[in-house]
């Protein structure tokens, strides 16, 4: 032990011996180490001593491996006690995601004698699988054990469970396809309610053990909470990525940590925001809210001769990368105040704090970069929770391993560490026990400087109230004491704590909260508003008049783009007829109709009752100052149009009218609904409205009246585009253009006109793409004699329309094995999109002139392994960087973005962890090892005989989008002939077969690079 991890643990494995307070049980497994790596963690005493600090802090160790191992989550009680949830069943997304030979623990660590060490150490169960959070309160303690939210009796305190842990709901996915981030993060929120986060690779269906599917809510990325006294579960917010933290400000407004496409996002109740792939949980949401961010973490891209003026690693600079675990708002009394109230998270890859200063802006936030701080240098850094403690210093949880989420390189379980992050030398406190308090002395706290005594206190109250019944509703003593002191303060976040406090210890009145309403401070609103909304929408629930009438009124008059926003977000809790008036009030505003957040919400309210009342939305976009509203209702309604035209027909009509401030909007909105349909007849009107926007100053608008005369079937726009494309005096980009509206609606005679472009140098790439829509026999060797004269661009073009059908594959099988074509042209996708066609004949062709798509399990591994034997650190050095880059183009760029160029189909990796050789070989051999539902590739197949292969971006009754890694096709349902969704992802097997060793390493050493290279040729 000595020899591995040095003086400091050996220490720690002498206190765990002598204090640990319960011993685990005798049949606990042993802890099995699967970690590859031959390295070792650093001594924690010199990750303390190397830490790279401000000025004035200072890092200590807490505690570290055997008293504290693999720490997923953390907590802490009104004691200022640790709670530890130790997770040894994770495997990696590699090992099927969870081991059941590893069982979990929920361990206590506890500063006994207040000289600021944690020196005793109590097991309090270690009968727990898949253990990914928790919480204390309540009487008990509730875990996280996928698939079920576990509650621990513990109504005496003494750190032993009353009885056997009760499963509150369940539901949670955990199977193989769950390969990381599966539901996490329980957290108290200022409301009472318990609050949780779930990852995008699943969608689960959550309710109470034994609840029918109506009964149970769906979520397959965002956040979700339950209420213990009410015993109701739902869906807060829907999208994001894989969140591994939040937060609540000292408004109560709370904020969420995310990884890959941005890392913050305001949690609204009902929004829907961007997310990495798939579809939302709700097929019309349409637009996506972004991150409140102005900012990421990683180099969004270079120019590759800012390398000549000494550029380092631009990610570096910028944060260290996109992955991001754990957030904390701080509000503690320990750290200087120009620290307080900023965003805090740990960056994986980057070994660092990222900070973010919250600003409101319009009707939310944004958040603006701040400096970064606490850099570690521990290779084996893994940070996993920020958590301000009694002190006001701050505990940092460390996994303590080589590996991240996908951990692809194995497990290892005997590490971990809790660090802790403080200003100066704070004074150790006493031993304290909050459950001693009067109520007095914790409403006293509730004013405390520090929030981690107010958040503690809050939560007592609220029990107390629970459990005793004279202690709870508005003329108890309890409340009538909380009012009092609140009416005394005048600080806002004082009399905001005591607002919440009031509302969970069931003290608030509906007439009291109303009167909160006409407070002079916005978040006083905000808080109140909440909660009104809060006690009378759920089950078996009923919004009163009085409520309706508030809310209508603050849609009215209320200024605060904040509090406007939360009324748009009560829309959706609201009965769908009791909506219109409100949502109206707010649309006719047009101060925030640009504002990120708020037009969106009034879109998600308002979403269900568009098809309910098709006359009362027409109305809503007649008084719309809200662009993407009206856009989102006229795409509705016109997307309903072929169950009942009444609704599109009155679009056009007040298009016709032309006095909606909008009316480009609902054009757009309508042009949308129709994208990818065939041969659909015209709505009643359609050429009055042709003719007044198809003239317009805006481009847009030109375009999607002119997508939808071509749709409509508009012969003399037909012609029209037929003379456009044809005629070589005219820009190339103009006839391009119009070759590409054409094609919308594609002209059964048209692979006549498009053969001859094919020797027209500024059309060919579209013609190519055009001819993939037809099968005429002759179109393959057209195509191939043409091809000597095709530039990259074309060629690669060229692959992709031979490889949409398999008469056409045939051809280009043979023209390979002719030497017409080079081998190394057919990509894997390419070689996946003709597997599938799944013809025995074309597949034998396939192996023989290109290799085998389909690898078997042990060979893979076994690749992957030669793979990282010949890539050696000395290897990679060697790599020809700028052929590297070439090869990216060629192999990677169609799906991912690298120092800013690519197309981004899959995650950016600037900021991946893609200078750790083991992700990225396991990547890009076996890409299919751990597949979300929402990222699993489909076969689609046309009643024309073409094959496409992609996933599923967007999708109603009429269309699908499928999202490849050449394009973005909508499809008309009524074009499908099958449809099959398979198991692997859209990245395929494969993307290394066909390299020399020469060519893997330049790849491979271009992509762990630190900046962009020049292309070859360049200086």
């Amino acid at each position: 032990m000595l020899d591995i991890f040095g003086r400091v643990v050996f220490v720690w494995l002498l206190v765990g011996l002598i204090f640990d307070g319960s011993s685990a049980a005798a049949d606990f497994p042993p802890l099995a180490n699967s970690e590859k790596s031959t390295s070792s963690p650093m001594n924690p005493d010199e990750v303390v001593k190397t830490a790279k600090l401000p000025p004035g802090f200072r890092l200590s160790v807490v505690a570290a491996e055997p008293a504290v191992q693999n720490p997923i989550a953390m907590t802490t009680d009104e004691r200022g006690r640790l709670w530890i949830a130790e997770n040894f069943s994770w495997a990696g997304s590699g090992a099927g995601g969870f081991n059941a030979d590893q069982r979990d623990r929920i361990v206590i660590l506890e500063d006994a004698d207040g000289d600021g060490r944690f020196e005793k150490r109590t097991v309090f169960s270690d009968t727990v699988h898949k253990l990914t959070s928790i919480e204390v309160g309540n009487g008990g303690v509730w875990a996280l054990c996928l698939p079920n939210l576990l509650f621990f009796p513990d109504a005496d305190r003494n750190d032993v469970p009353d009885d056997e842990p009760r499963v509150v709901l369940d539901g949670f996915q955990a199977g193989s396809n769950v390969g990381h981030t599966p539901a996490n993060g329980l957290k108290w929120g200022p409301d009472g309610w318990l609050y949780g986060r779930h990852g995008i690779l699943a969608t689960s269906e959550i309710g109470k053990p034994g609840a029918k599917p109506a009964d149970r809510f769906r979520i397959n990325t965002g956040v979700w909470r339950y209420h213990p006294k009410r015993d109701v579960a739902e869906a807060v917010m829907h999208g994001m990525t894989n969140s591994w933290g939040y937060d609540f400000d000292q408004h109560g407004e709370m904020f969420v940590i995310n990884t890959v496409i941005g890392h913050l996002w305001h949690v609204v109740a009902g929004a829907h925001t961007e997310r990495m792939f798939g579809t939302d949980i709700n097929p019309f949401s349409y637009v996506l809210i972004p991150q409140v961010a102005d900012h990421v973490h990683w180099d969004l891209g270079e120019v590759w001769n800012d390398i000549r003026h000494g550029v380092t690693d631009r990610t570096s600079q910028a944060g260290g990368g996109h992955a991001h675990i754990g957030l904390m708002i701080y509000q503690g009394d320990n750290w200087p105040e120009e620290y307080r109230n900023r965003v805090y998270t740990l960056n994986l890859h980057g070994m660092r704090i990222n900070s973010d200063h919250l600003l409101r802006k319009d009707a939310g936030y944004t958040a603006t970069h701040g400096p970064d701080l606490c850099f570690l240098s521990d290779p084996w850094f893994r940070g996993m929770e920020l958590l301000t403690g009694p002190d006001g210093g701050v505990f940092i949880a460390d996994w303590s391993d080589t590996g991240e989420c996908h951990d692809h390189d194995g497990v290892h379980r005997t590490s971990g560490r809790i660090y802790k992050l403080t200003y100066g030398t704070p004074q150790p406190l006493a031993p304290f026990d909050l459950a001693g308090k009067s109520n007095d002395e914790l409403i006293g706290l509730l004013s405390h400087r520090n929030t981690w005594w107010a958040r503690q206190a809050r939560r007592l109250l609220t029990e107390r109230a629970t459990t005793a019944g004279e202690l709870r509703g508005p003329d108890s003593p309890l409340a009538t004491s909380l009012r009092a002191h609140r009416d005394r303060s005048t600080d806002v976040t004082s009399r905001l704590r005591m607002l919440e406090t009031i509302v969970t210890t069931g003290g608030a009145s509906r007439d009291w909260l109303i009167e909160q309403l006409s407070s002079g401070d916005e978040h006083e609103r905000v808080a109140a508003l909440r909660s009104l909304i809060d006690s009378e929408t759920g089950p078996a629930r009923t919004v009163s008049p009085q409520t309706l009438a508030v809310l209508q009124r603050l849609a009215n008059a209320d200024d605060s783009g904040l509090v406007r926003l939360h009324v748009a977000s009560s829309l959706q809790r609201l009965p769908i007829d009791q909506r219109w008036d409100i949502a109206e009030s707010l649309v006719e505003d047009p101060r925030f109709a640009t504002d990120r957040m708020l037009p969106l919400m009034i879109w998600y309210g308002i979403e269900p009752a568009v098809a309910h009342t098709p006359a009362k939305a027409i109305g809503l976009i007649a008084r719309s100052r809200m662009p993407i509203v009206s856009e989102c209702i006229a795409r509705r309604l016109a997307g309903d149009s072929e169950s009942s035209s009444a609704g599109c027909g009155s679009l056009v009509e007040l298009l016709i009218d032309g006095k909606c401030p909008t009316a480009e909007n609902a054009l757009h909105g309508l042009a949308l609904a129709f994208k990818g349909r065939k041969n659909a007849a015209s709505p009643e009107g359609w050429q009055r409205v042709a003719s007044m926007y198809g003239s317009s100053a805006q481009a847009v608008v030109r375009d999607d009246v002119q997508s939808l005369n071509v749709l409509f079937g508009d012969h003399r726009t037909l012609d029209e585009l037929r003379q456009l494309v044809t005629n070589g005096r005219l820009p190339a980009a103009e006839r391009n253009q119009a070759l590409r509206s054409l094609l919308l609606n594609p002209p059964a005679d048209y692979a006549a006109t498009l053969i001859p472009l094919l020797r027209d140098q500024a059309m060919v790439v579209e013609a190519l793409r055009g001819l993939a829509h037809y099968s005429a026999a002759e179109i393959p060797q057209q195509i191939l004699e043409a091809s000597k004269s095709f530039e990259p661009a074309a060629r690669a073009e060229m692959i992709q329309t031979l490889a949409c059908r398999p008469a056409f594959a045939r051809e280009l099988l043979q023209a390979v094995r002719d030497g017409r074509i080079a081998s190394s042209e057919i990509t894997a996708i390419h070689a996946r999109q003709i597997a599938s066609f799944d013809v025995e004949s074309l597949n034998r062709d396939l192996t023989e002139v290109w290799g085998d798509i389909r690898t078997p399990p042990a060979e893979k591994k076994a690749r992957i392994e030669a793979y990282k034997s010949r890539l050696t650190p000395a290897a990679v050095e060697k790599a020809d960087r700028s052929h590297g880059r070439v090869l990216f183009q060629k192999t990677c760029a169609n799906c991912h973005v690298l120092f800013g160029a690519g197309r981004l189909v899959g995650p950016d990796l600037t900021g991946s962890n893609r200078r750790n050789l083991d992700y990225l070989i396991d990547n890009m051999v076996d890409p299919s090892a751990t597949v979300g539902a929402n990222f699993r590739s489909v076969v689609v197949v046309l009643e024309s005989g073409r094959v496409l292969n992609g996933v599923i971006s967007e999708q109603n009754d009429q269309t699908i989008t499928l999202l490849s890694a050449q394009e973005l096709t909508t499809i008309d349902r009524k074009e499908i002939e099958e449809m099959k969704t398979s198991n692997v992802s859209l990245m395929p097997d494969g993307l290394l077969q066909n390299l020399t060793e020469t060519e893997v390493r330049d790849l491979v050493g271009y992509l762990m690079g630190g900046e962009q290279a020049p292309l070859p040729g360049n200086p």
